[in-house]
């Protein structure tokens, strides 16, 4: 996250943009530290989100309107009784600092034009919203901070307002090339942590973004760089100055693996892998970055137990399956004791009573072959023992053999309900996955012992750039009703090669085949919704759907076939179009 100087001064510009002129209609403090601004501005409504929150402080242009307590805390009626109604006359960011100052012109009681001054500060914890009077003059602030608090600055009723400690920071519009070479690359520091701990408003994550349109390593000390080097480090602090001077945003949201990874109010270019999706405001990107982050965690914390049931699961069934395996190879040694017990019967008229073994020709193969003997028992008795060896062997080996492909199949069962906890994005697509969990009697289901009616999420919905419409089942019993429920029998079929992963329906509609580049598509959503998602290529089967078959007793979404094609392509799908 990076709600730097930068972001705010995106904020500023659009908030003078709309704002500025605007009255402010109605003022609401949904929670203990937010607050929410109506301003009608030229016919036009618009609803600014401050929050202080130590966890989360923000400030955007929201379409949503907040729940507010039946009674308005203090602060906010202190606000509504100086300031409802009166006229925006500026909005200013001081020196590239997480401070934005809201002027408001306002009549007192006794009609005279007066001038206030709402002063948020974004500082992590030491958030605030402070109420200036027109001389500076705290008159309130929506956390109050005493000495006992902070020995720094106290932000109380009737102090006089002092910005925050500005740790020897200087605004952008301030450097010069010597200020570059004499403090910020004196310090003995990595590159990207000297820009940040010295000029305003500059995140790490765009620092470490300067360093890499100047094609220097941000980890490297400031003592290893070389004058070109510097001369270029300081040719993109002045092209930043320049881009934010300018006010050219280009607002927008670094995706990895369809999560929100970053986002910020000008193009990282240090992502070239990912996928960047363009917004057309600040307050765009800020709302949707924390509903869809907000999405993310509380599935990830809902999935929790799921995840911790099928990893066990994964890893007793693993366990199992490779003693199976080492069991199933010590049968091998059954041929080699009837071959014993074979030649024993032939010539073990030449065994000698308390002989430990006899040499004799494998009449299999012709060569020479030493069979240890008991010394106890005689060559018949020795025949007899090597022949009960074999039948034990071999009546292991078949139950064995049904054991290992039950346990294999129980695995792959396994990994492909672990892939769809990876890719659940609602509720209910954990609902589902629970559901099956339940029925395989990976957990116990309490109540009533009868199926509860089953949870329905919708697979993922995509276009193709052909315009052919591609769904992606998210667990295996969507898996199952798109292949044999929903998809027709010249529908194609994707799905990646012997791993778990999503089966991939291409609808053909009226048409009789699929363009390359469909085909292409298709196969990099089969990929990157598969377990090889993390592989450079993934290698994919395709086929008609009439060609797959589902075995008697098979598990939701197990399919056969034995007529397909194949391609190994990457599992990037950043550039697909998802059907809204």
């Amino acid at each position: 996250m990076a709600f730097d100087g930068i972001v705010i001064s995106n904020i500023v510009h659009d908030m003078n943009r709309l704002l500025l002129g605007g009255r402010l209609y109605k003022i609401y403090q949904p929670e203990a530290d937010a607050l929410l601004l109506v301003i009608k501005n030229q016919k036009e409504t618009y609803r600014l989100l401050l929050s202080a929150s130590a966890s989360l402080p923000l400030v955007y242009f929201t379409s949503e309107n907040k729940a507010n307590p039946l009674t308005a805390p203090n602060f906010c009626m202190l606000l509504r009784k100086h300031i409802s109604n009166g006229r925006i006359t500026g909005v200013r960011q001081p020196n590239m600092e997480r401070i934005i100052e809201i002027s408001v012109e306002h009549l007192n009681e006794l009609g005279d034009l007066c001038q206030k001054t709402l002063v948020i500060e974004i500082m992590g914890k030491h958030s605030n919203i402070i109420f200036l009077d027109d001389d500076g003059t705290i008159i309130d602030s929506i956390k109050h901070i005493s000495s006992q608090i902070s020995s720094v600055r106290e932000v109380l009723p009737g102090r006089s307002y002092t910005f925050p400690p500005s740790k020897n920071k200087i605004a952008l519009g301030q450097i010069t090339p010597t200020w570059m070479e004499e403090t910020m690359l004196a310090k003995a520091l990595p590159v990207h942590k000297a820009i940040y701990t010295s000029l305003s408003g500059i995140s790490p994550l765009f620092a470490n973004e300067l360093c890499f349109r100047a094609s220097i390593d941000g980890s490297a000390s400031t003592a290893s760089l070389t004058e070109e080097e510097k001369t270029t480090l300081y040719g993109e602090l002045v092209r930043l100055r320049h881009q934010i001077d300018q006010h050219d945003f280009q607002p927008s949201i670094i995706y990895q693996d369809d999560t929100p990874l970053e986002f910020s109010a000008l193009p990282l270019t240090m992502y070239p892998d990912m996928e960047t999706r363009p917004f057309p405001s600040i307050s765009a990107v800020l709302e949707t970055y924390y509903s869809e982050k907000e999405a993310v965690t509380r599935i990830r914390q809902k999935s929790t137990d799921l995840r911790r049931i099928v990893s066990n699961a994964i890893e007793r069934t693993a366990k199992k399956y490779d003693l199976q395996l080492k069991q199933l190879k010590d049968t091998n040694k059954k041929e080699k004791y009837k071959i014993y017990g074979e030649l024993l019967h032939t010539y073990g008229y030449n065994a000698v009573p308390g002989q430990k073994e006899l040499t004799c020709i494998n009449y299999y193969d012709n060569e020479e072959i030493t069979i240890p003997l008991d010394p106890q028992l005689d060559a018949m008795e020795n025949a007899k023992k090597y022949f009960d060896r074999y039948s034990k062997l071999k009546r292991t080996y078949e139950a064995l053999h049904v054991l290992v492909e039950e346990t294999k199949a129980e695995l792959t069962h396994l990994e492909s309900i672990s892939n769809a906890l990876e890719i659940a994005r609602e509720e209910n697509d954990l609902a589902m996955i629970k559901e099956e969990l339940v029925e395989y009697h990976y957990i116990k289901r309490h109540g009533q012992n009868k199926k509860k009616n089953r949870a329905k999420s919708k697979p993922f919905h995509y276009i193709s750039s052909d315009g052919f419409h591609m769904y992606v089942g998210k667990n295996n019993f969507q898996n199952e009703e798109l292949t044999f429920k929903f998809a027709n029998g010249k529908d194609m079929w994707f799905h990646a090669k012997k791993m778990a992963g999503s089966h991939v329906i291409v609808k053909l509609e009226t048409a009789t085949e699929l363009p390359d580049r469909t085909y292409e598509e298709a196969a990099r959503l089969a990929a990157h919704y598969s377990k090889g998602k993390d592989a450079p290529k993934v290698e994919i089967d395709y086929t008609e759907r009439r060609n797959l078959k589902k075995p008697p007793q098979a598990k939701p979404g197990f399919v056969i076939y034995h007529t397909n094609y194949s391609m190994s392509i990457e599992p990037d799908i950043s550039g697909i179009k998802e059907w809204e």
